[in-house]
């Protein structure tokens, strides 16, 4: 069996921003939300806009197809293995090949924090899935975000997270960005193997450092959030947290996970952390990297 595991409010808000060119919702198994209701009764778990599970007649949980991610969802705290949450996880391992997370705090306390995702609509057509703007993905809860182009430009994006400042990892320092009262470090780089984003590591850890001190929520982006804004990332949580290179690329791949710096940014990194931590504490050569 797959087992169980607890899932945060960032976890479940990071899988349902994942996308590649459209948004993952409306790949068939990729995932299912789950919460438990009798028939006629108010479906709460509709205010995170996706699926939801039933019981049969006699009380017992329809299983889902094999799901990438299945989510449970239950009315407050989870706080141990009890009732019908319990019945209900262990039933779904039986049938699920990955580990099914139980939502902590469950659908009231995701809708909390996360108010921007509550809807009136219960069901969607796959189109009305595939049209919907995904959210930057969040790094740090509350503080720290990773996105693209068009979510930096977007005002509800903006809004929504109440995002204070940019920092543009791109080639693009197009004029729109200057609307607002947003504060927006530039950083002019190419996306290859030879440009030079060493030289900046510093200046963005300072400036995301400073920022992040006076409770602002910041944004890392580039064109497609996949290389450059990734390699920030991780420079930043070198020297914030201390993290190695091997740590910080799990934390970033678990947040976003077709990230993927050039090798020529990659070394950078090993750079980075000689520099931060005083020793190359990660093997780069490693396939994975």
């Amino acid at each position: 069996m797959a087992g169980t595991t607890f899932c945060d409010v960032p976890e479940l808000y990071n899988i349902l921003n994942q996308y590649t060119r459209l948004s993952r919702l409306p790949e068939f198994n990729y995932l299912c939300l789950i919460g438990k209701r009798s028939v006629g009764s108010d479906c709460h778990i509709g205010s995170t806009r996706f699926k939801q599970i039933h019981c049969d007649s006699k009380g017992k949980f329809i299983m889902p197809e094999c799901m990438r991610n299945i989510v449970l969802c239950v009315g407050g705290w989870v706080g141990g293995w009890v009732g019908e949450a319990m019945e209900c996880a262990e039933a779904l391992t039986k049938s699920n090949r990955y580990p099914v997370q139980i939502l902590k705090g469950g659908y009231r306390r995701f809708s909390a924090l996360n108010p921007f995702f509550r809807t009136q609509n219960i069901l969607h057509t796959i189109k009305e899935l595939e049209s919907l703007r995904p959210y930057t993905v969040e790094l740090l809860s509350g503080q720290l975000y990773l996105g693209d182009y068009k979510q930096a430009i977007n005002p509800h994006v903006l809004k929504d997270l109440k995002l204070s400042a940019l920092v543009n990892v791109s080639e693009d320092t197009s004029h729109v960005l200057e609307k607002g009262n947003h504060t927006i470090l530039h950083i002019n780089v190419s996306d290859s193997v030879d440009a030079d984003l060493y030289s900046s590591f510093e200046r963005i850890c300072v400036f995301i450092g400073s920022r992040l001190n006076t409770g602002s929520a910041d944004e890392i982006f580039s064109s497609h959030r996949i290389s450059r804004c990734s390699a920030a990332a991780m420079a930043f949580l070198l020297h914030h947290l201390k993290y190695t290179i091997g740590e910080a690329w799990e934390h970033v791949l678990q947040c976003k996970t077709n990230m993927r710096p050039n090798r020529g940014f990659v070394q950078q990194l090993s750079d980075w952390e000689l520099h931060t931590l005083g020793r190359r504490m990660t093997d780069i050569a490693v396939p994975c990297y």
